[in-house]
């Protein structure tokens, strides 16, 4: 048994005798990168004393066998016998989803050979601390399957040393270094006990940027062993000399090009040499800057910006965002002859959704004659009849089809199966339309058109704001429960009266489809799988009365036109705005209806993945969000599953929710890219004018629909994205700021309807306005200030 091993025997691959740590440094030395020499105390020393044990005070007490000690000292003396650095290498750590940065410990300037036992006997324990544990709890990592190794390595007394991370961090430009250095040892910079020197480096070693640090603390090595904090004097170090600079630049390119992806190294400088102490990949990091977007792209970026609030997993990829709206929306854009509109983009890295990348629409030889298409679908299809076209019609026998499926009592090849008769199922609605909204987009066209000519343009929005869509249908009947809460007290009351329960199911049957993060995932609860979000809105809606319903003001306010006393003129006229609204619901309508089979779908996924549970691949049924369903498919029987086949499963699911766990706070786009910057002066946050009018009232931030009830009447809501759902909300709220959208968006043309203010697309209102600031909203210029 291999208990203890020279450094330099192990590669990358050799995670699970040398840990992370251990097995990167091993394949530093291999590549010639300068590393201080060392040696492994392995997993297999581990295991050997573990004995089970799974406490941090058993082995802080442990007496380490003879022969084991024996070979950890006999290697120190091979090193030379002075000062070393001990430092944790567990097997979970250092891998691309899970840095464990901190979670074990290190111990610098390790003098003689108690103090060398000691420090393995302390590393070994910290594997057990509150943190670690915490930490692979979050991850989702089996504590029984993780181990730690040792790594002894000579001790550098540094002069300088510090961090370097071979991409930019914030923004994730792949051609910049960034490094961070102190004085002294690099623990100060490492444990953030110092500001430090920061440089922003190209690949050559020049600098781009500078910022001097103030030396807070200086951490050095003591004769005796152990470390000193000492205070600085706050004034700037010297710079690092040109020829360090550069050649950290070089190795840190080197690094990462041996590595295959940026790396997060540790460094130190003495006696005019830099080493290498520690490398591993670098965690949440951005996705690549894009670039400049051209506006075509631009504009599908703040669409799909809208759209994809949460990042989508694997099943979602696999299932409704190729063959949901946005892949109903990519046939019918090709049907036109603009290819890749809305294909590909959502960039996929170790199986998981990376970043969005607002996708380049190119022409076909079928552009040419789109215009005569699209004028030949307009004469033949009225958006205001498509609810009784027979393709419609069949769709909808098939989703109550697949509504009514028992789908706990379907044996397993029926019911993998069933995912793909959903998807099926919604195939057609992409000719509904293609057929259909070529006149809803000529109605608006001429709508504003004939505005332009009478002089009436500031009409348009709130015009076409008037039409009954089902999604104001469902914010009436949402009303109408809030009014019932409010008169009998029904949601203080447990249980909540029968006469309401019943007229919330009756509501959820008409309406439960509802999407509540997107209409491009799957994944995320439906108002029928989540109807805690829609007791919310009516909490939200039940806390005063209702505004006035809004009237048809715009259309009187038009047909008072000077130029359009005549009947017949007024006749065409409204002939216009309610073919513009006929336009309008069908866009709204036929997304409501595209929804329908959202719970059939979602519901049949999560009954797979329980069986998984029960079969022992899964811990929980939606951990099977993190397979695809072509790989769902590929299971004959859950029940014959074997034990290979089932461990692969398992292993990929672990590895994606890891990976997901470290995306956790990186954007899928960057909304810099997609919102231009504005010059918004004294204001606190600016962005398009989506709704006219100003209003004043505390910041309300509402990141998700799990936050609804937060909303109090008055606040001036701000939220990163809307969708349908966000809407009842409106009713009550003073004002909408979102980070997404634009003018045509859900958001604008609600906020209009209600004549409450809305400023769209400002990229950071989330992350710039705190809760309970009071702000004024100007719709007319966009912008949000401080209010007076």
């Amino acid at each position: 048994m291999t208990l203890v091993v020279p450094l330099s025997s192990f590669r990358r691959g050799d995670l699970a005798l040398a840990g992370g740590k251990g097995a990167n440094l091993g394949e530093l030395i291999a590549g010639g990168f300068p590393v201080p020499a060392g040696f492994v105390v392995t997993t297999a020393a581990y295991d050997l004393v573990a004995a089970g044990h799974a406490t941090r005070a058993y082995f802080e007490k442990l007496e380490i066998p003879e022969a084991l000690r024996g070979a950890i000292l006999t290697a120190y003396r091979e090193l030379g016998g002075g000062p070393v650095a001990v430092r944790s290498s567990a097997t979970a750590e250092d891998l691309p989803g899970a840095a464990f940065a901190g979670q074990q410990d290190t111990y610098l300037n390790v003098v003689g050979e108690d103090g060398l036992i000691d420090a393995v006997r302390r590393c070994w324990g910290s594997l057990w601390s509150e943190r670690a544990v915490a930490y692979r709890d979050r991850l989702g990592l089996d504590h029984a399957e993780v181990r730690i190794a040792v790594v002894v390595q000579r001790m550098v007394a540094a002069e300088a040393a510090g961090v370097m991370f071979t991409a930019d961090p914030v923004t994730g430009d792949r051609g910049r270094l960034v490094v961070d250095a102190g004085t002294g040892l690099g623990e100060a910079v490492v444990s953030g006990l110092v500001t430090p020197d920061h440089y922003v480096l190209t690949p050559r070693g020049e600098i781009a940027e500078f910022a001097p640090g103030r030396r807070e603390v200086v951490v050095r090595a003591l004769a005796g062993g152990g470390v000193s904090h000492e205070t600085g004097d706050g004034a700037p170090a010297e710079r690092l000399p040109g020829g360090v600079v550069r050649e950290l630049a070089g190795l840190g390119t080197a690094v990462a090009r041996h590595f295959g992806r940026p790396q997060d190294i540790e460094w130190t400088y003495a006696g005019g040499e830099v080493s290498l102490v520690q490398a591993r990949p670098m965690t949440a990091l951005p996705p690549p800057p894009l670039g400049k977007l051209g506006p075509i792209r631009r504009r599908l970026g703040t669409v799909l910006m809208e759209y994809l609030p949460v990042r989508p997993y694997p099943i979602d990829m696999s299932t409704w965002v190729p063959y949901g709206p946005a892949g109903l929306m990519a046939q019918v854009t090709r049907n036109f002859g603009l290819r890749g509109a809305f294909d590909h983009f959502i960039e996929e890295q170790d199986g998981v959704a990376y970043r969005l990348v607002p996708p380049r629409p190119h022409p076909s030889a079928k552009l040419l004659v789109a215009p005569l298409l699209i004028f030949a679908k307009a004469r033949r299809y009225d958006p205001a009849r498509w609810s009784g076209d027979p393709r419609f019609q069949r769709y909808l026998d098939d989703v109550r089809e697949l509504t009514k499926l028992d789908l706990a009592a379907l044996p397993w090849p029926e019911l993998v199966r069933t995912p793909r008769r959903v998807l099926a199922a919604v195939r057609p609605v992409a000719g509904l339309r293609t057929d259909y909204l070529p006149r809803s987009g000529l109605s608006l066209l001429r709508l504003r058109a004939a505005l332009k000519l009478l002089g009436r343009t500031d009409l348009f929005g709130a015009l076409i704001a008037g039409a009954r869509t089902r999604t104001s249908d469902a914010n009436r009947a949402l009303e109408e429960l809030a009014e019932e809460a409010r008169n009998t007290g029904a949601l203080a009351r447990d249980p909540m009266p029968e006469a309401f329960q019943a007229a919330l199911r009756e509501f959820l049957a008409e309406y439960g489809h509802r999407e509540g993060a997107s209409p491009l995932l799957v994944t995320p609860p439906t108002w029928a799988d989540g109807p805690e979000t829609v007791l919310d809105l009516i909490r939200v809606l039940a806390a005063e009365p209702p505004r006035s319903e809004p009237g048809d003001d715009a259309m009187d306010r038009l047909l008072a036109h000077p130029r359009l006393r005549g009947a017949r003129k007024r006749d065409k006229m409204v002939r216009k705005v309610h073919a513009a609204r006929a336009g309008i619901a069908f866009r709204e309508d036929s997304h409501f209806s595209f929804t329908m089979p959202l719970p059939a779908l979602r519901r049949s996924i999560v009954e797979i993945g329980r069986r998984l549970r029960d079969a022992g691949v899964l811990d929980a049924p939606e951990d099977v969000f993190h397979l695809r369903l072509e790989e769902l498919e590929a299971i004959e029987d859950v029940a014959a599953l074997g034990d290979e086949h089932g461990r692969r499963l398992r292993a990929s699911a672990t590895a994606r929710a890891a990976r997901r766990e470290e995306l956790a706070g990186v954007r899928l786009i960057d909304p810099r890219a997609v919102f231009p910057a504005r010059d918004a002066g004294d204001a606190l946050v600016a962005g398009t004018p989506a709704s006219a009018g100003t209003a004043t009232g505390p910041v309300k931030v509402v990141r998700d629909p799990s936050e609804f009830g937060r909303l109090e009447p008055g606040d001036v809501l701000v939220c990163p994205y809307t969708n349908p759902s966000w809407t009842p909300l409106f009713q009550r709220a003073a004002a909408v700021v979102v980070d997404t959208g634009g003018i045509t968006s859900h958001a604008a043309i609600v906020a209009r309807e209600y004549g409450i203010p809305a400023v769209m697309g400002t990229g950071e209102g989330t992350s710039l306005l705190a809760d309970g600031r009071q702000v004024t909203v100007d719709g007319d210029s966009g912008v949000v200030v401080e209010a007076r």
